[in-house]
């Protein structure tokens, strides 16, 4: 079977990535402290792992990127609120961007021949979760180790998204929930920790709208 690495947060939208590629794939996740006020996202991308299958989890902490990022952007910064709905604050500079290259490293080093994120069509006010910076940094990465290519030392990478699959939030949840069943409401999508997920900030209000959406009952606890 091939290997797939899945940039893995424990969020509704990477694990119903995993539930799309399991049957087709061999899947190892990554999961990334990267200076989040939601690191329960960490706790909640542990068990899933297992519940999933996942042939390997790797947690790579960058959380020094919290001060490289400063201010700019309100998952990170303590400066910042977080908001109720889409505004700027909420995108943090080259995130995926960031995910990507190490994600891609390890699977150029395991021989995977597909790396993916669980950016879909509902995510167009992302940059960098948008099929155009996908296609690019396929290209890169490809190029960067495109001796080794050649060769036949390394495979080459395609960058996967339900994005580039035309698959929606909505979509990609009820295979998740075909997948885990009830096990779904475990993930965790919040911007901030707690014991509870806040059911206030933009990621909660989409996770809610998803549900719906979906024609899903909500069995999410919530804060508010």
């Amino acid at each position: 079977m091939k290997k797939a690495v899945v940039v893995f947060s424990g969020g509704i939208d990477s694990i119903s990535t995993c539930a799309y590629l399991k049957q087709k794939y061999e899947l190892h996740g990554i999961s990334f402290l990267y200076g989040q006020k939601a690191n329960q996202e960490i706790k909640t991308a542990k068990s899933l792992a297992k519940i999933l299958g996942l042939k390997d989890h790797k947690i790579v902490d960058i959380s020094f990127m919290k001060k490289l990022y400063g201010n700019t952007n309100a998952l990170t910064s303590l400066k910042k609120k977080v908001p109720g709905k889409f505004n700027y604050s909420v995108v943090v500079p080259i995130r995926n961007g960031i995910f990507l290259s190490i994600a891609s490293a390890w699977a150029f080093s395991i021989n995977a021949s597909l790396v993916a994120y669980g950016a879909h069509t509902g995510d167009k006010n992302y940059p960098d979760c948008r099929p155009a910076f996908s296609k690019k940094i396929e290209a890169s990465f490809n190029q960067g180790e495109i001796d080794g290519i050649n060769s036949g030392i390394r495979k080459r990478l395609q960058i996967w998204t339900p994005y580039k699959a035309k698959l929606s939030k909505r979509q990609l949840l009820k295979k998740g929930h075909d997948v885990l069943g009830d096990k779904i409401f475990n993930t965790w999508s919040c911007y901030k920790n707690g014991k509870l997920q806040c059911g206030k900030c933009e990621s909660c209000n989409n996770r809610k709208a998803a549900f719906l959406d979906a024609s899903i009952e909500d069995k999410t606890s919530y804060l508010h």
